[in-house]
């Protein structure tokens, strides 16, 4: 059993109908397709539609948007334990833990995370250019190198400032001038149906949470102070670290603790960001750009897997190296003495040194 989480719009249905179409029908294997939130489940569940599937032929199941279905994970143990010749391949939101579920599909569930487009593949679905992903030891010793052999095809800066605007989902190639009216779709789906349908919320929560995602974005990145916002929207202090916690669950937001501290939803998050770059946009129409380079770069970070963390001085913490953000004249001054440090650069095409450019942590997956 195969789960595939990640955020709305990053191409959960459209990789699995591709699956379908491009392999399974190809390699002649029956395979049937299903939405969870269908009008057929009103009368049917899932447990008896995979066991008529299976009885018909069929070897694999694909679901989508299965958090949509009650009890969903009882059914998919049962489907599991029951029919053990059907492949069961689900999406689900990013803000449902698999692992959490009623029944235990720990050990029966293998999962992944489609996370939204980095720089690089950005720059391949505009049919741009096609390069090659490097880890972040790469872009440390060898950026120079990386760099002047992307910019020998590509100037990346026009392209850079349009990905952080509306590059980060797939959807952005059905119309560039819809992509924002789309953005606040799926911010509002997000909220009032995904989170509803996982975290028992109401109307009037759903309409906290708004109110708390607008007070986030508006100073990302942002040091909460939790009393000052909990009198604010008349919400517990509990209850605002557990919205906060959702809304990074949900691939809205996303959390940095300081150098040493453990990972726990219990405690208070030493810093926020808007989890990608275009969402700044969509909330803002007029995002700071100091706050855009630092969202950008710690999205990157975190979706090619590293854990990243708030050091003492500079920006982030990660692999033992401290990286200080800014724009071409920034300067090391603040991190000299910090051990192994980079200074991420944006608007400039090449480095040197310890200085690279922002965009080329866009190549790291």
């Amino acid at each position: 059993m195969i789960g595939i989480k990640g955020p709305r719009g990053a191409g959960k249905t459209t990789l699995m109908l591709q699956h379908l179409k491009f392999t399974l029908q190809k390699s002649h294997v029956n395979g049937l397709y299903v939405t969870a939130d269908h009008p057929w489940f009103y009368k049917n569940n899932l447990l008896d539609t995979a066991m008529d599937w299976f009885q018909q032929g069929g070897q694999v199941l694909l679901i989508d948007e299965v958090h949509k279905y009650p009890n969903w994970s009882r059914e998919l143990k049962n489907i599991y334990d029951g029919l053990p010749q059907l492949q069961v391949i689900f999406s689900a939101s990013s803000a449902l833990d698999i692992y959490r579920g009623e029944s235990d599909l720990s050990r029966r569930v293998i999962s992944y995370t489609l996370p939204g487009l980095s720089f690089r593949e950005y720059l391949k679905l505009s049919e741009v250019g096609d390069f090659p992903s490097f880890s972040l030891e790469d872009l440390q010793k060898r950026h120079r190198e990386i760099s002047q052999e992307v910019i020998s095809k590509i100037r990346p800066l026009p392209y850079f400032e349009k990905y952080l605007s509306r590059g980060y989902l797939p959807i952005f190639v059905e119309g560039e001038n819809e992509y924002g009216s789309k953005l606040e779709h799926i911010i509002n789906t997000v909220v009032d149906t995904d989170l509803a349908y996982i975290s028992s919320y109401n109307a009037g929560t759903a309409a906290k949470v708004k109110k708390l995602l607008g007070v986030i974005a508006e100073s990302a990145p942002f040091k909460p102070n939790i009393a000052s916002i909990s009198a604010k929207l008349g919400i517990s202090r509990d209850r605002i670290v557990e919205h906060i916690y959702q809304l990074k669950d949900a691939k809205i937001l996303n959390i940095l603790l300081a150098q040493g501290k453990g990972v726990s939803r219990l405690q208070k998050p030493d810093k926020l960001y808007l989890e990608n770059t275009n969402l700044s946009f969509a909330i803002n129409s007029s995002p700071d750009i100091g706050a855009l380079r630092e969202t950008f770069l710690l999205n990157q970070l975190l979706n090619a897997g590293h854990e990243v963390f708030e050091p003492k001085k500079g920006d982030f913490w990660v692999n033992g190296i401290t990286i200080e953000v800014g724009g071409k004249n920034k300067s090391p001054k603040q991190v000299l003495n910090e051990g192994e440090y980079l200074i991420a650069s944006d608007e400039i095409e090449s480095g040197w040194g310890a200085k690279l450019p922002l965009w080329l942590f866009g190549f790291l997956y």
